[in-house]
């Protein structure tokens, strides 16, 4: 309640009626509510995990986007192509680009574009998520194993780790592809080499976040709630779990968000090699390198694959840089 106060002047004042007034109620935060605010500061940030999530989204439901457009991936449209340079340049502007193909055509196949970058986000976002996931089981169990045990697992796990750091990955990873067969389990087409994909990419990856867990565990291991769980009878497993592994989520979130624009460059490398998935399933890499001899008379189908890795890169790293300020202000 407040008391009007007039004056000569045309203005009101306010007073508290109540002199002591009731403090305000102090309302706790939660540490992922004050991330949260922290993320939503940082508008660029938001910007890229928008476009994330709209990547994510474009890859789930590519299917969808096709038929929208009304084509397929794998179709082609010969009647479409002008032979007059001697390979099949799609007729009109641009790849030509139309109300029933957005991106235009490919070069000498015909196939649509649009339908195919579509559909290599899914390849793309596949191999890296799939990649990033086996990293971090990987890196996370081995990093506090050897960050909590120490002695002669912390030396078998870090010599190992400083092994796979130098080992040449992209040219085990061409000789592994390279070497896949047909059917693998039991499945053909282009999903052995997805398989490998992951697995590659995914083993040489578990280094890097092996260390930052291990080096965190090597820190968290002394602190004050570990000695009290450990004089309350806990096991490791329980103080691994319980104790340490809540406390390594954030680190371990961050990194993991900026592993996989990385492991998108990866796959997007190898099957520029060809020796990323089997063709004619789509992927970035393999456009650019089927792009790549017709640059000089069209830009179009060079540009829009290189525009899509651009874009997911960046929107990952954005975001990923935004979710390492918001969860730990004071590492900057």
């Amino acid at each position: 309640m407040t008391a009007p106060l007039h004056d000569s002047g045309a203005a009101t004042l306010e007073v508290p009626a109540d002199p002591v007034a009731a403090p305000a109620k102090i309302v706790g935060r939660s540490p992922g509510r004050i991330a949260w605010e922290r993320l939503k500061r940082d508008k660029l940030s938001l910007v890229g995990g928008a476009v994330v999530l709209l990547l994510i989204l474009v890859g789930i439901l590519a299917p969808v986007l096709c038929g929208i457009e009304g084509q397929n991936p794998d179709d082609f449209h010969a009647n479409l192509l002008n032979t007059d340079l001697g390979f099949g340049m799609p007729n009109g502007p641009l790849s030509g680009i139309s109300g029933s193909h957005w991106l235009g055509l490919e070069p000498s196949t015909g196939r649509d574009i649009f339908a195919r970058v579509v559909y290599g986000a899914q390849i793309s976002l596949i191999v890296a998520f799939g990649a990033a996931a086996l990293a971090v089981v990987i890196g996370v169990l081995l990093g506090m194993a050897a960050g909590f045990l120490g002695g002669w697992v912390d030396t078998v796990v870090s010599r190992t780790m400083d092994v796979l750091l130098s080992f040449p990955q992209l040219l085990f990873s061409i000789a592994l592809v390279s070497v896949v067969p047909e059917k693998l389990f039991g499945m053909g087409g282009s999903a052995p080499r997805i398989m490998v994909l992951i697995f590659v990419i995914g083993f040489f990856g578990w280094p890097y976040i092996g260390r930052i867990v291990r080096g965190q565990t090597l820190s968290l291991r002394e602190r004050e709630f570990v000695e009290a769980a450990q004089s309350l009878g806990a096991g490791r497993v329980h103080i691994l779990l319980k104790e340490l592994l809540p406390n390594l989520v954030a680190p371990i979130l961050v990194y993991t968000t900026l592993m996989i624009p990385t492991n998108i460059l990866n796959e997007a490398a190898l099957s520029f090699l060809g020796v990323g998935v089997k063709p004619p399933t789509p992927s970035w890499g393999q456009m650019l390198s089927d792009s790549i001899q017709y640059y000089t008379v069209d830009l179009t189908n060079l540009l829009i694959p290189g525009l899509a890795i651009f874009v997911t890169v960046l929107a990952f790293n954005l975001f990923g840089d935004g979710l390492r300020d918001a969860l730990d202000p004071k590492g900057n």
